[in-house]
């Protein structure tokens, strides 16, 4: 197509990603964009469906929003955007600039090719989630924003079919879908204690959340897990020039050491061991503010330095999950899990052989990848989407890494066959279908910062798809696989096993930490500033990275295109 603004392209997905990225490519000259939702409702996991009372946001950087749109004040005296604040900041984007955008109600069933030889354009299927008709969407260009939490994963051996099997006679769902069993409660005109005895399955932040919403409510919970998330917590709140600065990114590794100062931390016996003394300081400083004592069982948590599973506290609150733990209002049972359901109908059986009665289940088990129902096993096969086994040559490009002193003692990890590497460029574009230019993703990458992160993003993606001659691209798709390639290596390196656990529809890059280093990758790419928050060689580290940094991108870009073409 010779004017590619004219292009159709369909955005699936209405959450955080999806709004920024029809933004980002209206306001590049796109005339043809659509969103495509099953929600009735803008935001994704933040829509009016899956918010509930108790869920605020978890975001190191301290702010999650995009640059046209101020965030809206939070009510939380320390600045904690709570789940209906963020529905309704997403749902005042989408109203002031994405009038007539979004197609709500419609879930899709498939994403295709129009033709088994085709190798343009795309079919997407839906069904009207009212009425179950089905029609066809054709566009010329996808961006995929279904984000990484979006399908529930459930074990087979915990799911409601097999507490069906096993004629357990209480609830289970997934925690995904909590909301909606509230609403049922109060449309049944009962209140929380109509969940009776409750055992919520997981460690991470959605199991503690609904264990705190419950304990407020006077509801008891046992919460069973291995291993709960790592956590951050302080007895006052940090200043921004650590919280919201470059600080915590330069005493994590990246695969690229762009200063002296990184280059030190992580390549010198003396940097590695100021690094891990002030990682071990957070964490210890973490369980300390939280009230956690040594014989808690919360002290079984991940790794805050070598996993990604961590979640901001900022400063515990009295009807926070770990302070209601301290108050005995919450149970632990860990290191455990749950195995399976009694024959007795009323208890759950825990792997080593406990029992706890539950008349409520809450499956607080994570997500898997909302792309597999997505794409039949030829249409990925044919875009390149889905994950490979390591390339055995590449396996070995671990060892570029070996002079990283502060990654000399890793924890024990499964083999390096057995977790398999992304096929996405950037996180952004199958390698395979790099020169179609019409398919792109944006929230592929888990990062600590999703509002500026998923804005850079749809910026790449508008050039991408603009053609523009500044956007540098690896000159064929075999580069671009092999960077993503060397990329899955540094990972399994940076962060052993964390590509087994995170579902590859957000983890085609793990930036979680170092977000800005992987933020100036893309900047550069476009030819554009990087390091906007500036500073001097003292200074650099603890400027506050602001969102006014990058709110004209656009006119950055469009001054650089005017200068390539002249």
């Amino acid at each position: 197509m010779s004017d590619p603004k004219a292009s159709s392209i369909g955005i699936l997905g209405s959450g955080a990603a999806g709004l920024i990225t029809a933004y980002t490519l209206l306001r590049d000259g796109f005339t043809n964009v659509t969103i495509i939702s099953r929600d009735s409702k803008p935001g994704g996991v933040w829509s009016d469906e899956r918010v509930y009372p108790g869920l605020t946001i978890n975001n190191v950087y301290g702010e999650f929003r995009f640059s046209p749109q101020l965030s809206l004040a939070a009510k939380d005296g320390l600045k904690r955007l709570s789940g209906f604040e963020m529905r309704d900041y997403m749902k005042k984007f989408a109203d002031n600039y994405l009038e007539g955008v979004i197609r709500y109600g419609f879930h899709i069933i498939g994403v295709m090719r129009p033709s088994n030889n085709s190798s343009s354009g795309w079919n997407v299927r839906v069904e009207d989630v009212r009425t179950k008709q089905q029609q066809t969407l054709t566009f010329d260009r996808i961006v995929l924003c279904t984000g990484g939490c979006s399908e529930p994963y459930i074990p087979e051996e915990i799911s409601p079919k097999s507490a069906k099997h096993a004629s357990f006679k209480g609830h289970v769902f997934h925690s995904s879908q909590f909301r909606t069993q509230l609403d049922k409660l109060q449309a049944e005109g009962k209140d929380e204690r109509g969940f009776g005895e409750v055992v919520i399955v997981g460690g991470g932040k959605s199991a503690q959340d609904v264990a705190a919403y419950l304990a407020n409510k006077s509801v008891r919970s046992s919460v069973v897990f291995d291993k709960a998330d790592a956590f951050l917590a302080v007895t006052s709140p940090l200043p921004d020039a650590i919280r919201r600065s470059r600080f915590l990114s330069i005493l994590s590794p990246h695969s690229s050491l762009n200063s002296r100062l990184e280059r030190f931390l992580h390549t010198t016996s003396l940097g590695s061991t100021i690094t891990h003394f002030i990682w071990n300081k957070i964490i210890a400083g973490s369980f300390d503010a939280a009230g956690v004592t040594k014989d808690s069982p919360l002290r079984n948590t991940q790794d805050a330095f070598w996993g990604v599973r961590i979640n901001d506290e900022g400063v515990p609150k009295p009807n926070g999950f770990h302070m209601l733990v301290k108050a005995g209002k919450i149970d632990i049972v860990a290191p455990a899990r749950v195995a399976s359901y009694s024959s007795d109908g009323e208890s759950v059986i825990l792997n080593n052989g406990g029992k706890l009665k539950a008349d409520t289940v809450v499956l607080a088990t994570g997500y898997t990848s909302s792309w597999h129902p997505l794409f039949d096993e030829q249409t990925a096969a044919g875009l390149g989407i889905n994950r490979h086994p390591p390339d055995p040559s590449l396996v070995k490009s671990e060892d570029e890494w070996n002079n990283y002193v502060s990654l000399s003692n890793p924890p024990a990890a499964h083999p390096s066959s057995e977790q398999w590497a992304s096929s996405i460029y950037r996180g952004i574009v199958p390698a395979k279908n790099l020169f179609n230019r019409d398919f792109a993703i944006n929230g592929a990458v888990f990062t600590t910062n999703n509002g500026y992160a998923f804005e850079v993003t749809a910026h790449w993606i508008s050039s991408y798809f603009l053609n523009d001659s500044n956007l540098k691209l690896p000159s064929s798709p075999e580069e671009a696989l092999a960077h993503a390639d060397r990329n899955s290596a540094w990972l399994r390196k940076r962060y052993p096993d964390m590509l087994l656990w995170a579902n590859e529809s957000y983890s085609s890059n793990l930036a979680f930490w170092t977000w800005p280093q992987v933020i100036d990758e893309m900047l550069s790419d476009m030819g554009l500033k990087v390091y906007r928050s500036g500073g001097s060689w003292l200074t650099w580290p603890f400027k506050v990275i602001e969102l006014k940094e990058i709110e004209k991108l656009k006119e950055e870009r469009d001054e650089l295109r005017l200068e390539t073409e002249s």
